[in-house]
C-alpha cells in the first residue's frame, strides 16, 4: 500500500517507500521545484527556453517548467533540433508538436540541414569517429546560438541523474577533468557573452522516476532510440552503470552527490582558462576554430 493514503502503489522509491499515482506524482514534482530552488536555476525575469527533442525527459522538464512559470505569470517556450535521422527524429519532432499545441507553448524548430547544409545522415556518410560525438558538438551549437538569439536567459535540458552519472564516469575513464568542471545542475565555468546557461531542473531524478512519470501523465511519446547510439561509449558505461545498481541500488545517486561535493574545487582550479570566438562563425571557441566549424571543415 501506497505509505500516505492506502492506495494501490506504482513506485518504490530507492529507501523503500510505496507510492501511489497521485502521491508519486506529487513527490517527483516537489523534488524538481527543490532543485530549481536550492541551486537558484531560475531567476526573476529570466526568459526560460526548454531544449525539447520530443522525448521523456526533455517532455517531463518542459511540462513542469511550464507548471511553475504559469503560476507566477510567466511563459516558457522550446527550442527544437532537428538533425535530420530518418525514421527517428520525424517522429520525435511530432511528439514534441503534440505536447507544445496541448500546453500552448510556442515552439522554434531549427533544422541542422538549413544550418550546415547537410542532414547527420548525410555527415556520417563520410565520418570514421564515433557517431555521437558530432550530434552532440551540432546539437549544443545551434541550442546554444539560437537560444540567444530568440533571447533566453536559461535553456533548460532534460539531464536526469543517470545521463550526470554517465557523464561523470565518461570523463573519469578519459581523464578529462575540465569537463567535469562544465557539469553539473547548472552548466558551465568560463564566462562568455554570448553563452547561454545551461539548467538541469532533472538532475537528482532517476531515468526510472522520470520514465513513470511520463507514462503516468500519459505525454505523447514514441519510445525508440536514436539508431546511431547503440554500443557507443556512453551507451556500454550506461548498461555497466545499470548491472552495478542492480547490484547495489543508489549507486547511481552515490556518484552524483559525491561528484556535487568536490564540483566548486573543479571548478575553481579551471576558472583560470580562456575562451574566445571562432574565427570563422564568431560563435564561443577555445581554438582558432570551434569543435562545429572544425567538423565540417574536415567532412
Amino acid at each position: 500500500m501506497c505509505k500516505n493514503c492506502d492506495l494501490k502503489p506504482v513506485y518504490k522509491t530507492l529507501n523503500d517507500k510505496n507510492l501511489c499515482k497521485s502521491c508519486f506524482i506529487k513527490y517527483f514534482e516537489k523534488k524538481v521545484l527543490k532543485i530549481i530552488r536550492q541551486y537558484n536555476l531560475i531567476e526573476d525575469k529570466d526568459e526560460v527556453f526548454v531544449g525539447l527533442s520530443g522525448g521523456k525527459d526533455s517532455m517531463t522538464c518542459l511540462y513542469i517548467l511550464d507548471k511553475y512559470l504559469k503560476k507566477m505569470g510567466r511563459q516558457i517556450k522550446a527550442l527544437l533540433i532537428n538533425e535530420g535521422i530518418e525514421g527517428y527524429r520525424n517522429k520525435t519532432v511530432e511528439d514534441a508538436e503534440k505536447i507544445c499545441k496541448e500546453l500552448k507553448i510556442h515552439l522554434k524548430i531549427v533544422s541542422l540541414k538549413k544550418e550546415f547544409g547537410k542532414s547527420i545522415d548525410d555527415f556520417y556518410k563520410n565520418y570514421k569517429g564515433r557517431p555521437c560525438t558530432p550530434c552532440g558538438i551540432f546539437r549544443r551549437y545551434l541550442l546554444n546560438k539560437y537560444a540567444r538569439e530568440y533571447g533566453a536567459a536559461k535553456l533548460a535540458t532534460g539531464h536526469n541523474l543517470d545521463d550526470e552519472a554517465q557523464s561523470i564516469f565518461m570523463n573519469q575513464i578519459k581523464g578529462n577533468m575540465a569537463l567535469s568542471a562544465k557539469l553539473g545542475p547548472a552548466t558551465g565555468v568560463l564566462v562568455h557573452k554570448k553563452f547561454i546557461k545551461r539548467i538541469k531542473p532533472l538532475y537528482f531524478m532517476t531515468e526510472k522516476e522520470v520514465t513513470v512519470y511520463a507514462f503516468l501523465k500519459r505525454f505523447p511519446i514514441n519510445y525508440i532510440e536514436c539508431p546511431y547510439f547503440h554500443n557507443t561509449f556512453r551507451d556500454n558505461v550506461g548498461r555497466m552503470l545499470n548491472e552495478l545498481e542492480e547490484k547495489y541500488p543508489g549507486t547511481k545517486q552515490s556518484i552524483v552527490k559525491a561528484f556535487i561535493e568536490i564540483l566548486p574545487k573543479l571548478r575553481e582550479q579551471y576558472q583560470g582558462e580562456k575562451i574566445g570566438t571562432c574565427k570563422v562563425c564568431k560563435e564561443p571557441a577555445a581554438k582558432e576554430r570551434c569543435k562545429a566549424c572544425e567538423l565540417l571543415n574536415r567532412n
